[in-house]
């Protein structure tokens, strides 16, 4: 296929969603028709693309001294350009119902579909320059979403939001400076492109810059100390929260770290060096400080936003490994987590959507009234686990497996990290399923009358979800197979 087609997924979700207020729709429904369509559209184009594959280059725009604003399709583009494209459609379909009496729709779809765009092109991009304009715009395009209710935590959020991210990313145009003067290229080549003639004596520099841009691309990654922001983005609309947790801005920062990492310094420069083990450590504390968190909160979307914090952290762990186990790792927990934490966080919003209720505590009872979503729930609970036969699992054995083969004392720490982030996984997430089936014999069944589960367009996308984590876990082998391949270079 024409490389030409990775700009038309691009701008098709971007320019059509622009158009969205304006276009002179004679009903809701021929609205929703055309952004699902819009979105399916972009979807298979995305699909096609990595089914059938692309050679080379396509360099869009030219700037000075060969820097461009350029797509290829690699494997970790593959990656996630094929997560973003299967998740995006069904959260759209469940917006539609959650959506309905929000208000001001049009403008949130606007930059709903925009967002879904700008994603495809952070996954596409080629090099470090391309990937940071996306990076950026995808700040911009999705403040408009956790604003949308413009109450005050909105406006406080957003702000928080907005300090972090922009002072993050300036970090991160430190690391494409120095790559300019010591890389070859900023083009994304797996094992780095510093030049070891360039470099010299200046190797602590190098180190102590990686360093700023990890940190930078960590804001979005959540990793602690810069992980305030996501529990209070919970107070946009549930459809926005679970692509912020899930797929679009959250897996864009650990998306960037991996770029930086194995792509841009080169694991082989790094490894070994005093940034690894600051880097693994950070992410080891923040495995347990969102656990931890996540058990003490009440709120069911914050308690899912400190899972998130935590859940990131896996990946950046593997990462930190800086061996191809790590990076496979790595990639596992960033598709198995995408699919286990928007589960989770759109069941939280059909109850929220359903019944008004925001507090663990006002659950009792809900699972008998409200199944399918319930049902769901627990599937990505045990999914979040790690219990055998689920997506979880998988993941979380091949981080713990490469700990173990990267022969690095830190990461066996790693592993003793992830026990400890499983055990208080099944306090925060078990205590919600057995509050809803299980609420004890002080239960007043009358006071949950007239709850239930959601309509079609709701509940579609939940079972579906929890159909990919129990098929992923059950049939991982292709994937961890092609994850293998990826890491090696042979996409």
């Amino acid at each position: 296929m024409s490389l030409y087609w990775i700009v038309a997924a691009i701008l098709l979700p971007i320019l059509g969603g622009a158009l969205t207020p304006v276009l002179p729709f004679r009903s809701r429904k021929g609205m929703l028709l055309y952004l699902e369509a819009l979105t399916l559209a972009a979807s298979a184009i995305v699909l096609s693309l990595l089914a059938h594959g692309t050679t080379g280059t396509l360099h869009l725009v030219y700037f000075v001294r060969g820097l461009s604003i350029s797509f290829r399709i690699d494997g970790l583009a593959m990656l996630f350009a094929g997560l973003v494209s299967i998740l995006w459609p069904f959260a759209m379909l469940y917006s539609f119902e959650y959506m309905e009496h929000e208000g001001h729709e049009k403008i949130f779809f606007m930059f709903y579909s925009m967002t879904y765009g700008v994603t495809l092109g952070v996954a596409f991009a080629s090099d470090m320059l391309s990937m940071y304009l996306f990076y950026e715009l995808l700040t911009l395009v999705t403040v408009p979403l956790i604003l949308h209710t413009l109450v005050r935590e909105a406006i406080l959020a957003v702000r928080q939001y907005l300090y972090m991210s922009l002072g993050g990313a300036a970090f991160a145009l430190i690391a494409i400076v120095f790559l300019m003067v010591y890389g070859e290229t900023l083009e994304f080549t797996l094992g780095g492109v510093l030049n070891p003639a360039v470099i010299g004596g200046e190797t602590n520099l190098l180190l102590f810059v990686y360093l700023l841009a990890f940190f930078g691309f960590g804001v979005k990654a959540a990793i602690f100390p810069m992980s305030a922001w996501l529990p209070q983005a919970g107070v946009a609309p549930t459809p926005v929260t679970a692509l912020l947790h899930a797929v679009a801005v959250v897996k864009a920062g650990v998306f960037a770290i991996l770029r930086l990492t194995y792509y841009s310094f080169g694991a082989e420069f790094l490894k070994g060096t005093w940034v690894q083990p600051i880097v693994m450590g950070f992410a080891m504390f923040t495995i347990v400080y969102g656990c931890s968190r996540a058990v003490k909160e009440q709120h069911i979307k914050r308690r899912l936003a400190y899972s998130t914090v935590s859940n990131l952290s896996y990946i950046i762990l593997g990462a930190s490994m800086m061996t191809p186990g790590g990076l496979v790792g790595a990639m596992a927990h960033m598709i198995c987590h995408a699919f286990m934490k928007i589960g989770s966080f759109l069941c939280a919003g059909a109850i929220m959507h359903q019944t008004d209720k925001k507090y663990i505590y006002e659950l009792n009872g809900f699972g008998r009234k409200m199944p399918v979503v319930f049902g769901c729930f627990t599937v990505s609970a045990l999914g979040l686990m790690g219990v055998p036969g689920l997506a979880g699992f998988i993941s979380k054995w091949n981080l713990a497996k490469a700990a173990v083969e990267s022969e690095n004392v830190m990461a066996y720490f790693g592993v003793g990290c992830l026990l400890i982030s499983a055990l208080l996984t099944a306090i925060y997430m078990m205590s919600i399923v057995i509050r809803a089936f299980f609420p004890g014999r002080e239960f007043d069944a009358q006071s949950i009358e007239g709850v239930k589960d959601p309509g079609w367009k709701m509940c579609f996308p939940l079972v579906c979800f929890a159909a990919a984590v129990i098929s992923i876990g059950m049939c991982s082998d292709p994937l961890i197979s092609f994850l293998q391949d990826i890491a090696a270079g042979r996409y």
